[in-house]
């Protein structure tokens, strides 16, 4: 027991005495038992010390996660405290606006340029008249949530909701331009603005803003009720598009042009702080496709090496026509004998 307790204590001999006692030798007595350590001897610095060590975590290049089984690949997991994948992605959902045009107006062939008067004319107006009445059920669920709902309030504000949005996107003040547009429009704005500058001014109205049609729909409950109404504008305006040169792209800043646009505007009329916003826009299928508009792009300059290689391979062109001229066979005559 003696020799077994003195290797534990770092080799230091004892002498037994006959009595069954141990005890140590005079010249060990200032010797002091010690164990061994890695830590500093001032904590002071600790956690400096601590920052100086970045552990990083190597792949394992021995397990192909490509090879491993499912239950291998659930251990591994397991092991490392990870959540197994959803199957299914999960996207961005807004609840303050509808995602489209629920049963989108289509505006008639020739709107503003066929008189009332004429056949064509007429026709349109009987099927105005033949839509009108889902327009005046759908009017009246809006005066349903809001007792203060006017047509001709309401037109003179959807107005007022056009002229402003055009203007601050003139401006390119993005945070004007969301009070006024809905969360689906914003992109579609923002994007046509990129690296343009606009100029807009609204001149005059050729015909009174209307009504013509208005839908209202619920999404997921009865009570969630969205209401969107058109508005024809036929105004006179001037619009000119520049590019980021300073190059005129679309349009004129002199010249007036009349406009005619059907604005869709949204309410969500389930929430009690809705507000009337532009939604979209609609163009008809039958309106003819217009031209892109000339970009700009940085012409590339050349340098006269360049233009003197192609001097070059041109002067040998020339040379090697003029050296190859053209094979011109000689009449072989039959008639002399050998």
């Amino acid at each position: 027991m003696a020799f077994r307790l003195a290797k534990h204590l770092n080799g230091i001999s004892f002498k037994e005495i006959s009595m069954g006692f141990l005890v140590c030798p005079a010249n060990y007595i200032n010797y002091q038992i010690t164990r061994p350590h890695t830590k500093h001897w001032n904590p002071k610095w600790k956690r400096l010390r601590k920052m100086k060590v970045i552990k990083v975590e190597l792949p394992d290049f021995e397990n192909d996660p490509g090879k491993l089984s499912e239950e291998e690949v659930r251990s591994k997991m397991k092991e490392k405290g990870l959540l197994p994948p959803r199957p299914w992605v999960e996207r961005p959902f807004n609840i303050t606006c509808t995602g489209g045009i629920f049963e989108a107006y289509v505006p008639p062939e020739g709107d503003g340029k066929v008189s009332s008067i004429t056949a064509q004319g007429a026709k349109q107006n009987v099927q105005f008249l033949e839509k009108k009445t889902k327009s005046m059920m759908a009017i009246r669920k809006v005066g349903s949530f809001d007792e203060d709902f006017n047509r001709s309030v309401f037109i003179e504000h959807a107005e007022d909701i056009y002229k402003k949005t055009h203007e601050f996107i003139a401006l390119k003040d993005k945070y004007k331009i969301r009070e006024y547009v809905t969360e689906r429009a914003y992109p579609e704005v923002m994007h046509n603005l990129y690296n343009k500058t606009i100029i807009w001014k609204f001149i005059k109205n050729i015909e009174r803003p209307r009504m013509v049609h208005a839908r209202c729909t619920d999404i997921i409950t009865k009570e969630n009720v969205f209401a969107q109404i058109t508005v024809r504008f036929h105004s006179q305006q001037i619009l000119a598009v520049y590019d980021r040169f300073g190059r005129l792209m679309h349009g004129s800043d002199i010249i007036a042009k009349d406009v005619l646009e059907y604005m869709v505007f949204e309410k969500h009329l389930a929430n009690e702080y809705g507000t009337w916003k532009i939604h979209a826009k609609i163009i008809p299928d039958w309106l003819p496709q217009k031209d892109p508009s000339p970009l700009t792009y940085k012409k590339p300059i050349e340098t006269s090496v360049t233009v003197a290689n192609e001097e070059k391979s041109t002067a040998e062109s020339t040379e090697t026509n003029i050296s190859s001229p053209t094979l011109i066979e000689k009449p072989t005559n039959t008639s002399q004998t050998a």
